[in-house]
């Protein structure tokens, strides 16, 4: 008997097929933690380019949504942390890719806001600071002036204290990892897992989450569930395999 609220699909390529280029897409992770690698890896096989990403970073040289910025197939980011990614450096340096940098939490509550059909709110995050006057250089030019800088946004006093207006982020499309999904779209994310895949997951339009496990429908505790399947159009089982540190540290072991 076929589940008509059944949304999974037969494979990561198939999730990102209909992804189409220009699009703008919200992903999950933090650094390597958590990042939806499999549904990154079938859209660089799946060709879009010219692509909008709202993610807290941009992976690393190539690995994670570095790899699609290896191969120049995204053209504006808006994350909170660069990392060490030589490459993203590179082309912002360059004039060959837009950089919008948010405070990590500021792009935390824009995405949540997204997801929650609230268009702006106030926070006290970054006043007194270029992230409100403005002039934080958002695109350079070949020879390394500016060549389109971040507006002046709107403050306002609460109180005795200043506050600035921030929007809401909505994107085309949201990928998401999360250790345990069943067929309707219910998620849950563990430990550190559960950083920005929660709110990515809502601020798509349509969002596609890549999950270890698949469950049946039921196997949930609806008390667990950390992003409810309404959030979710797709859902592709990927395994448990594939994880990266991005950094390795290591310290001798105590007596």
């Amino acid at each position: 008997m076929l589940d008509g609220m059944d949304k999974t699909v037969a494979s990561a390529a198939e999730a990102v097929a209909d992804i189409p280029d220009g699009a703008s897409l919200a992903v999950g992770g933090f650094g390597l933690n958590g990042i939806p690698q499999n549904l990154i890896a079938a859209l660089l096989e799946q060709g879009a380019s010219d692509l909008e990403t709202v993610s807290n970073n941009c992976g690393v040289d190539g690995w994670g949504l570095g790899a699609l910025l290896d191969a120049k197939r995204i053209r504006r980011t808006t994350g909170s942390y660069v990392g060490e990614n030589k490459e993203f450096e590179r082309q912002y340096l360059s004039g060959e890719l837009e950089v919008e940098l948010v405070p990590q939490g500021t792009l935390a509550e824009r995405l949540r806001a997204g997801g929650s059909g609230i268009p702006a709110f106030y926070t006290p995050a970054g006043v007194g600071t270029p992230v409100a006057d403005g002039g934080l250089p958002w695109r350079y030019n070949a020879d390394g002036s500016v060549a389109l800088a971040s507006p002046q946004k709107e403050t306002r006093t609460f109180g005795e204290r200043a506050y600035v207006l921030e929007t809401g982020i909505v994107c085309d499309y949201a990928l998401v990892r999360a250790s345990v999904g069943d067929r309707h779209g219910n998620l849950i994310y563990h430990k550190a897992t559960r950083n920005f895949n929660p709110l990515c997951a809502m601020a798509g339009r349509i969002t596609i989450a890549e999950v270890e496990l698949l469950v049946e429908p039921g196997e949930i505790d609806p008390e667990r569930v950390h992003t409810p399947g309404i959030f979710v159009q797709k859902v592709v089982a990927v395994g448990s395999g594939g994880k990266r540190i991005e950094r390795v540290t290591t310290r001798k072991r105590g007596a």
